[in-house]
C-alpha cells in the first residue's frame, strides 16, 4: 500500500509541476501587437525610380538544418545539429551574402538569436557585421522560454525571427502580426507568424514598400487561408494608395501555376501539407517571380540525398503592377547549408 501511495503523490506532483509549467508559459506567451513600430527616421534615403534594384530572399533554416540534418517536426529523429555544424553552416551563408554585393535588400527567414537549438548564438547581429549594410532590422516570430518537445530531447528556449538588411534607410519598418492561431497550449509553443514592412520615399513622391513573409507549415492549411486573405487585403489597400510594392520570402506553399510534378513523381513530405496558391489569389496584373531551374526547399524527413529526397518550390517573390520584374534566379547549392535555397529577383519601375 505505501508503494502504490508514495506512486500516486508521485503522479500528482507530475501533474502540479506541469500545470504550474503550463501557468508560467501562459502568462510569458508572447502576444504582439497587430501592428508593432521597428523603426521611425526622419531622414531616410530617397530612391530613385529610374533605377532598378536586386534582392535577395533566404530561409537560412537558422543555419541548422544543412544537408545532413533531418528534423522531428518535418517527419525525421533530430533535433537540433552540432554546435560546429551550426557554426560551418552560418559562416558558408554569411559568406555567400558577402558575395552578392550587387544585392540592394536582403530578406531573411528563421534567424535565431537567442535559442538553445542554435548554442544562443545572435545570428542576426553576426550577419549583420559580415555583410556590413548600413540598415537592419529584426521582427520576431517565434519567442518561447521553453518548447518541451521532443520529451525525449526539448528544443527549449527559442527567439527567432525576420531579418531584413538594407544600403538603403527607411521611413519606416512595421512588424504586421498575422491573424489566427493554434490552440492553447499548443499555441504557448509555437510561432506568432508576421511579415516586416519596410516603407522607402522615391523620388516621384511615392512609397516603395519591400516586405519580408513567413507563412505558416504545419497548420493543415488553415492559419495560412486566413494570413494570405489578411496579406491581400493589405496589398490591395497599399496598392490604391499608389505604392509600390515586392513581397520576398517563405511562402510555405507553391507559387501559382507551379506543378510539384515537376520536381517529384510523389510527395515526400509527411506532417506537411503542401497547398498552391490560386490563381485568381490577385489580379492577373500582378506579377508572381520564380524560377523553376531548381527547388527552394527540401524535405527534412532525412538527410538530403538529390536523386530520392522531396523538392518542391516554396520561396518567391510578387510584385505590383507598377513594377517590372526583371530576372529571377535560384541559387543551387544542393541544401548544404540550409533546407531552403537562396532565391534572387531584379525590379523595375514603370
Amino acid at each position: 500500500m505505501k508503494i502504490l501511495k508514495y506512486f500516486l503523490y508521485f503522479i500528482l506532483l507530475l501533474v502540479v509541476l506541469f500545470g504550474m509549467f503550463l501557468i508560467v508559459s501562459t502568462l510569458g506567451d508572447y502576444n504582439p501587437e497587430e501592428r508593432e513600430i521597428v523603426f521611425e527616421s526622419s531622414s531616410p534615403d530617397t530612391i530613385s525610380v529610374d533605377t532598378y534594384l536586386n534582392v535577395l530572399s533566404w530561409n537560412i533554416g537558422y543555419c541548422g538544418l544543412g544537408a545532413e540534418m533531418d528534423f522531428f517536426f518535418d517527419g525525421g529523429e533530430k533535433v537540433r545539429a552540432t554546435k560546429e555544424n551550426t557554426t560551418k553552416n552560418m559562416e558558408a551563408i554569411g559568406k555567400l551574402l558577402v558575395l552578392n554585393d550587387s544585392v540592394e535588400l536582403f530578406l531573411l527567414q528563421e534567424v535565431d538569436i537567442s535559442s538553445k537549438r542554435t548554442y544562443h548564438i545572435n545570428q542576426s547581429e553576426e550577419l549583420t557585421n559580415l555583410i556590413k549594410y548600413p540598415h537592419s532590422f529584426f521582427a520576431t516570430n517565434y519567442k518561447s522560454f521553453f518548447v518541451p518537445v521532443p520529451p525525449s530531447e526539448p528544443m527549449g528556449k527559442v527567439i527567432s525571427g525576420l531579418l531584413s538588411i538594407s544600403r538603403f534607410e527607411p521611413f519606416l519598418v512595421e512588424r504586421m502580426d498575422f491573424p489566427g492561431s493554434y490552440s492553447w497550449p499548443k499555441k504557448l509553443f509555437m510561432l506568432d507568424r508576421c511579415f516586416m514592412v519596410q516603407r522607402f520615399a522615391l523620388s516621384n513622391k511615392k512609397s516603395l514598400l519591400i516586405i519580408n513573409t513567413h507563412n505558416s507549415a504545419f497548420d493543415g492549411g488553415a492559419l495560412k487561408k486566413h494570413e494570405m486573405e489578411y496579406l491581400k487585403n493589405f496589398l490591395l489597400m497599399e496598392y490604391d494608395k499608389g505604392s509600390y510594392i515586392l513581397v520576398g520570402g517563405d511562402w510555405n506553399q507553391n507559387p501559382p501555376g507551379f506543378v510539384d510534378s515537376q520536381f517529384n513523381e510523389k510527395s515526400g513530405y509527411e506532417n506537411f501539407l503542401l497547398a498552391t496558391v490560386s490563381e485568381d489569389f490577385l489580379p492577373e496584373d500582378w506579377s508572381w517571380i520564380y524560377n523553376t531551374s531548381a527547388p527552394t526547399n527540401r524535405s527534412n524527413t532525412a538527410p538530403y540525398d538529390e536523386k530520392t529526397t522531396t523538392t518542391t518550390i516554396l520561396d518567391f517573390f510578387l510584385c505590383s503592377p507598377n513594377l517590372l520584374p526583371g530576372y529571377s534566379k535560384t541559387i543551387n547549392l544542393n541544401f548544404e547549408n540550409s533546407d531552403h535555397q537562396p532565391i534572387l529577383c531584379s525590379i523595375e519601375f514603370h
